[in-house]
């Protein structure tokens, strides 16, 4: 099964989109009057961490799964990538396509753009799933590791590095996905724009950066999106009270906690989470 096997029976799009002079790259699907479900990965990833999500939800929405600012094959401005530049990237791309409203679908740092985005423009998020979220915390030795694992795996000739690097995504290997996932990351990772810009990419590794970028309670509390936190109870860089707190956070959240998953509850257990986003999303509405 290729990754983009997993797309066959979808009429889907590979697309660039001018968002505010950044060319952003794009997988469209779904009908062009549906309600826009917008699906954001996590650092140093892209979109094809969802490519076991688009299908089903593109039968009922128009989904639009992209490279986020300063990742993958979108492009990459010359300065620290910090939260608020992600969410004007991101607003300047609903703009693009003309959503007026959309639904964030945010892993790991998509889902602290997204709440993030929640908090600024609430006009314009219908709903909000965050999926192991990060941002709410300094763990130095966490961030120690996600940094230095990237750039071995982005500066080393060496694709075992980037096959290690998405292992710590999963609780179990994914034997299906897992060697193309790779080689479609090492390709990213050694591409000269990426390598140039991997400093900006990692900024929010940095304790100071963090600081000032954190998805602080009083943040969190001013959220009025329906929210969804999900999260695996073997997620390497957050423990379920981190989730707990997080659907604390925000009112009338909801927290599912998948057993025996890791960091991408959306592509490890697909056939639990698809069911799920989609009941949420039609409560949404």
């Amino acid at each position: 099964m290729s990754i983009w096997n997993a797309l066959a029976d979808t009429d889907y799009r590979h697309a660039y989109v001018d968002a505010g002079g950044v060319r952003t790259r794009a997988l469209q699907a779904g009908p062009e009057d549906g309600e826009h479900v917008v699906f954001l990965h996590g650092t140093s990833g892209h979109l094809e961490a969802f490519v076991r999500n688009v299908p089903e939800h593109a039968r009922h929405y128009r989904c639009h799964a992209i490279d986020m600012l300063g990742h993958g094959y979108t492009g990459k401005p010359d300065v620290p990538q910090e939260i608020p530049a992600y969410v004007d990237h991101l607003i300047a791309y609903l703009d693009a396509v003309g959503a007026d409203r959309a639904h964030l679908v945010g892993e790991s740092l998509g889902g602290w753009v997204s709440a993030w985005a929640a908090s600024e423009h609430p006009e314009r998020v219908a709903s909000l799933q965050l999926l192991c979220m990060g941002g709410t915390k300094v763990n130095p030795e966490v961030m120690e590791r996600l940094k230095r694992t990237t750039t071995a795996a982005s500066l080393e000739d060496d694709i075992e590095l980037t096959r290690g690097r998405l292992r710590l995504l999963w609780a179990e290997w994914d034997e299906e996905f897992g060697d193309e996932l790779t080689e479609a990351r090492y390709a990213i990772y050694h591409r000269p724009d990426f390598q140039k810009n991997l400093p900006n990419l990692l900024a929010l590794q940095e304790v100071e950066i963090r600081e000032r970028n954190l998805l602080r309670p009083d943040r969190m509390a001013r959220i009025t999106a329906p929210t969804l936190v999900v999260w695996g109870n073997k997620n390497p860089f957050g423990d379920v009270p981190e989730a707990q707190a997080i659907a604390a956070a925000i009112p009338g959240a909801r927290l599912e906690i998948f057993n025996e998953c890791g960091h991408w509850p959306q592509h490890e257990q697909a056939g639990r989470y698809n069911p799920l986003s989609l009941a949420f999303l039609a409560e949404a509405r």
